[in-house]
Parts: structure tokens; C-alpha cells; sequence
């Protein structure tokens, strides 16, 4: 799976909309749907509040990213 999908899927799964989670870590909405469309990548501090935002480990983050 791709960062972005995982991304996605984690949202998804929470009942997040793009903007909801742009709030919570501290982003434009439309860094949400380029990091989920893989046009970009988040950077490490965003990568932090992910999984924060998520309330997850980072190994369950990273697990299956290719």
C-alpha cells in the first residue's frame, strides 16, 4: 500500500473528511488530497501528527507501506 492510500484509509476509517483532518494537524485541505493522491509526501513533523491525529503507533502507520 502506498502512503497515500494508508493516509486515506486511516481517515476514512476514523469518519474524517479531507478538512476535518487538515484542522486537527495543521494543513490546507488540499495538502490532505495531494498527499492522498500521491502527488505529494508529508514531511516528518506532519508524519507526527498523523499519527497523533489517528491515534495510533507509528508501526500500525507504517505497516504495509511500500
Amino acid at each position: 500500500m502506498k502512503l497515500g492510500a494508508k493516509i486515506k484509509e486511516l481517515r476514512l476509517e476514523r469518519g474524517l473528511s479531507q478538512m476535518q483532518l487538515s484542522k486537527l494537524i495543521g494543513v490546507s485541505q488540499k495538502a490532505i488530497d495531494y498527499w492522498e493522491r500521491g502527488i505529494n509526501e508529508p514531511k516528518a513533523s506532519y508524519i507526527i501528527a498523523l499519527v497523533k491525529a489517528f491515534e495510533i503507533t507509528f508501526d500500525e502507520f507504517f505497516v504495509d507501506i511500500i
